[in-house]
Parts: C-alpha cells; sequence; structure tokens
C-alpha cells in the first residue's frame, strides 16, 4: 500500500509538471534580470526608508516579483495600459521606467517620475501608460474600468490590466466595477494579486469565500486562479486571459496566489503570520531561486555568468539610489503645479 501511495503521488506530481508551460532561455533570462531588478531595488529602498531618506508610507513588493514579471511578459508595452495600488514600484520597473525616477519619486526630488510630490504610493507615466499608484484600497479598478472604456471607444485595440489585492476585493466599488465591466464588455483583466493577509488580517479570516477567482462569477466574468510564485505559470494565463480581453469577449479575473516576504508596509512587524511560514515560502518557492536554477541546469547560464549580471543590477540600483538621495528637492513654487483652482 505504502508503495502505491508514494507511485500515485508521483503520478500527480508528474501531471503536474507536465501542465506547467515551459520557457525558452531567452524568456528565461529575461524574467531573471525584470523579477531581479525589482528585488534588489525594493531591498535597497528598504534600506533608504530605514535611513530617513524615504518618508510617508512605502510598501515592498519583494516576494511578488513574478506576478507582475509575467504579466508584463505576456502584455504590449506602450500599448496596454496598467494600473495598481500603492505597492507600486515594480510595475513600474518592469514596465521600462527609469529607476532613477522611481527612487527619486521615493525620496520626494525634483527628479522623480511626479516631480517629487507623489511618493511611494502615487506615480504615473503616461507616456509608457502606466497610471499609478494610488493610494486609496481598490480605487484603481474603477480607473482600469475607465481605461478599458477609453481604449474600447477609441478603438485602438488595447487592454487595461488592473491589479489590486485581497483585501481590496472586498470592497463594493470593485463589485460595480465588474458589473459595467461586463455590460459593457470592456477590455479589461483584473489581476487580484492575493498575497494571503491584506494588511494584517489572513484572507480566512476576512473573506466568506476565499476562491478570489470567482468573484466575477454572478457577472458572468471568467475567472482563474494562478501559481503566482511561477513566472511561467503567470504568463501563461496572462497570455489567454490578455488575448480574450483585446478579442471582445470582455473581462477576466486572474488570482494570483502568491506571497510577500516583508509586512504590509515599513511600519509592520508582520507578527500575525510565523516566521516559518515566511521561509518556506523563500526556501522552497521563491520565484527568483526558481528560474535561477532552470537556467544553470539547462546550461543557458552559468553560477558566473548569473553573477555578473546580479553585479550589473546592484549597479543600476545603486545609481538610482545616489541620483535619489543627490538630486534638487523640488521648488517651493511646485505646489502650485499641477492642480486645478476652482473660484
Amino acid at each position: 500500500m505504502a508503495r502505491k501511495a508514494v507511485a500515485t503521488k508521483a503520478k500527480t506530481q508528474a501531471q503536474k509538471l507536465a501542465n506547467v508551460p515551459q520557457f525558452t532561455a531567452e524568456q528565461d533570462l529575461e524574467a531573471y534580470r525584470e523579477m531581479l531588478l525589482i528585488r534588489r531595488f525594493e531591498e535597497k529602498a528598504g534600506q533608504m526608508y530605514g535611513m530617513g531618506l524615504i518618508g510617508g508610507f512605502c510598501h515592498l513588493y519583494i516576494g511578488q516579483e513574478a506576478v507582475v514579471t509575467g504579466i508584463t511578459m505576456a502584455s504590449e508595452k506602450g500599448k496596454d495600459a496598467q494600473i495598481t495600488g500603492y505597492r507600486d514600484h515594480g510595475h513600474m520597473l518592469v514596465m521600462g521606467l527609469d529607476p532613477k525616477g522611481v527612487m527619486a519619486e521615493l525620496t520626494g526630488r525634483q527628479g522623480g517620475l511626479s516631480g517629487g510630490k507623489g511618493g511611494s504610493m502615487h506615480m504615473f507615466s503616461n507616456e509608457h501608460k502606466f497610471y499609478g499608484g494610488n493610494g486609496i484600497v481598490g480605487a484603481q479598478v474603477s480607473l482600469g474600468a475607465g481605461l478599458a472604456f477609453a481604449a474600447k471607444y477609441k478603438g485602438d485595440g488595447s487592454v487595461s490590466i488592473a491589479y489590486f489585492g485581497d483585501g481590496a476585493a472586498n470592497q463594493g466599488q470593485v463589485y460595480e466595477t465588474f458589473n459595467m465591466a461586463k455590460l459593457w464588455k470592456l477590455p479589461v483583466v483584473f489581476i487580484i494579486e492575493n498575497n494571503k493577509y491584506a494588511m494584517g488580517t489572513s484572507i480566512e479570516r476576512a473573506a466568506a469565500t476565499t476562491d478570489f477567482s470567482m468573484r466575477g462569477a454572478s457577472f458572468d466574468i471568467p475567472g482563474e486562479q494562478v501559481d503566482g510564485m511561477d513566472v511561467r505559470m503567470v504568463y501563461d494565463a496572462a497570455r489567454r486571459a490578455i488575448e480574450h480581453a483585446r478579442s471582445g469577449k470582455g473581462p477576466f479575473i486572474l488570482e494570483m496566489l502568491t506571497y510577500r516576504y516583508r509586512g504590509h508596509s515599513m511600519s509592520d512587524p508582520a507578527k500575525y503570520r510565523s516566521k516559518d511560514e515566511v521561509t518556506k515560502y523563500r526556501q522552497e518557492r521563491d520565484a527568483i531561486e526558481q528560474v535561477k536554477a532552470r537556467l544553470i541546469a539547462s546550461g543557458a547560464q552559468t553560477e558566473e555568468s548569473l553573477k555578473a549580471i546580479e553585479n550589473d543590477i546592484r549597479a543600476i540600483v545603486t545609481e538610482a539610489a545616489d541620483f535619489a538621495t543627490n538630486d534638487p528637492e523640488p521648488d517651493a513654487a511646485e505646489l502650485w503645479t499641477d492642480i486645478t483652482i476652482s473660484a
């Protein structure tokens, strides 16, 4: 019986592996670079926050890198719009925004993407079709549908990708948006980044139903639950969901099962979960280590070549940190720009 159970388990594991979409060596290397840039950038941001160089709130993306990386790889850069909440640094980096501009915004300098006036939670680039960085929980979902409405109205063939968390998924405006998005068949993909804890409350304590991919069922919006710690799975699901939306079939929901290694924000000690849980994810599920292992096992890269990439990434991040530390602060006159004053 024991041998039979082992054989059955091995067969099940083999079937799972057979269903995993495969990346080329070039795709793995692209994903590795992008995810490593996010990881090292966020680690540096955490250090700078601790040194008092970054004020206000700061929400790091460490652990969740595979989500935005896989989705952006599946999208059309420069065409498809993306919008997210306040855990936004990684999204901008993968979309091609200058790390110096991202870091300078964190430190409130004039070279920042929002002129140093938005900080960590409010960054924006119309050129790259990145629409924030939004501080109000769940607000980006409605705005994302608005971007999709504009795309359909103009007939430009683009898709809007709206990210939000498991906590935001319980906001009422999300379901109003689902209804309108389906009613008007808007080209929008809703990405629920389920990192298990919202701010600090586990999904089991906050949600009556914890399969967030089914949240659009009453609106007839299809959904899929995805391993958000495997960039290949993310890419494959995102490719299908984006094509669904682009082809005129309306919205699609992807629930990304992911995990953040740090607290909700820099002020969160994360005492609501065990150290063993975090360690288990880091050791067994880390998205970057998975890709690194594949690149070495396939012979596409060596430890030495990956170390060289690591050094390049660290140099980029160091340059960004230096720029963000030495760049001047905005002039006081900037208080009056980018606003509308009515009588």
